[in-house]
């Protein structure tokens, strides 16, 4: 059995450019936040809104250049043909001696 499909989860283009139109959006609205920083309270909870959003989009970001980067490896690659290799060459039915 020649089983050539990848477990892994991989994140899409499409994810990893919404991850970072996220963050561009987040950074953004800091900036233009800090920009127009009159002291009213309204203002400052926009501030902490901003900030949780730019702090869980860069996670994200993070998490998906974490993620391509662990697909390139070399060495994530040569465990994935060892235990290809392993799997193919293993037969349940084989009497032991």
């Amino acid at each position: 059995m020649n089983n050539n499909n990848s477990f892994q989860a991989k994140n899409t283009n499409a994810f990893f450019l919404q991850a970072g139109i996220s963050f561009g959006i987040a950074l953004l609205t800091m900036i233009l936040a800090v920009c127009y920083l009159p002291v009213e309270p309204w203002i400052r909870a926009f501030l902490a809104l901003g900030t949780l959003f730019l702090t869980t989009s860069s996670f994200t970001l993070a998490k998906c250049v974490r993620d391509a980067q662990e697909n390139q490896s070399v060495a994530a690659r040569l465990d994935q043909a060892r235990v290809d290799k392993l799997l193919a060459e293993h037969d349940p039915f084989r009497q032991i001696a």
